[in-house]
């Protein structure tokens, strides 16, 4: 009777694993838009020009270029960015006039001293296959050529926007024991060498560091909503003031299933689209869409009154 008990409870949970997985995995699945040319395999940054077509970036070890994209998500052109080196690229934002920042400012082991944001015109002002860029550098003041203590790394990065003339920079952490802070510093968007100004922090989750990591960040076009990325969730901040994103409304969209996700815009106000890396021809190496209107939102923090509808 006991080993009829104990199967019938191994057989339920099984039953209940199984069934969390396969929910996970159609959350993120349903939302897939396409497949991302597999030369884009470790797709770390994306952007859409003046006409609404994406173009993407590869993370470190791939030439310093820009990628776009076709509907079918297969590579219709190329453009190189001569004066630049991909060391680490993680991301890719751009300004009201269109500029795209491409940021080489992965910092995994926290040992890079001087990190550097290329700024380049709208790709569709670029009417050959290269480009010259104006160069951004900045450090953090924190670096200061003492050994960095474990509790202390918080200066990986992969994560930025733009707002009204300035960078924001979402680090990644990589804590020892993972605290779940990303820190936002503040660099200016014209070339210049920077001391990055620590202005804000926000704590994600501690459950597990590559769960919380902030892997990309996007505003929308009007500058009123900014999202964050990690592995499973999309963090929302809206109604915040200024550029303290995290004085306003917080919610979490949940997406499911772990995955490489490492990218993220916004096509228009209401819409996102994200990316995840291929991992051995098994997950991932696609493009998904969001509508924020149609997602299902968790409500971390909530500072503006709710509207109310009155029946008439």
């Amino acid at each position: 009777m006991l080993k009829k008990s104990i199967l019938f409870t191994t057989v339920v949970v099984f039953i209940a694993l199984a069934s969390f997985v396969s929910l996970s995995a159609y959350t993120l699945y349903s939302k897939k838009q396409l497949s991302v040319d597999p030369k884009l395999k470790e797709i770390s940054g994306i952007e859409f020009d003046k006409k609404k077509r994406l173009w993407a970036i590869n993370d470190g070890g791939d030439d310093p270029k820009l990628y776009r994209l076709g509907q079918d998500g297969a590579i219709e052109k190329e453009i190189l960015v001569t004066n630049a080196k991909n060391i680490d690229w993680e991301d890719m934002t751009q300004n009201k006039f269109g500029h795209f920042f491409l940021g080489d400012f992965g910092n995994n082991k926290n040992d890079r001293k001087w990190l550097t944001i290329y700024k380049i015109e709208n790709p569709i002002d670029i009417k050959t296959e290269t480009t010259e860029a104006e160069i951004i550098k900045f450090t953090y003041p924190e670096m200061d050529g003492t050994p960095i203590k474990p509790n202390k790394r918080n200066f990986d990065l992969e994560a930025f926007v733009e707002y009204k003339r300035h960078l924001y920079l979402f680090t990644k952490n990589r804590t020892e024991p993972f605290d779940g802070i990303t820190n936002v510093y503040k660099v200016g968007d014209h070339a210049a060498n920077f001391d990055a100004q620590l202005i804000d922090s926000f704590k994600t989750c501690t459950t597990l560091e590559k769960l919380c990591w902030i892997t990309s960040a996007a505003l929308s076009p009007d500058r009123t909503k900014l999202v964050l990325l990690d592995s499973t969730s999309i963090w929302l901040f809206e109604n915040f003031k200024g550029d303290k994103f995290f004085s306003g409304d917080v919610s979490r969209i949940d997406l499911g299933i772990v995955t490489q996700k490492e990218a993220i815009t916004f096509y228009d106000d209401n819409t996102l689209i994200f990316t995840d890396e291929e991992f051995k021809g098994l997950v991932g190496g696609n493009a998904y869409v969001i509508k924020l209107d149609e997602a299902e939102k968790t409500i971390i923090k909530q500072v503006s009154k709710p509207i109310s509808i009155v029946a008439q």
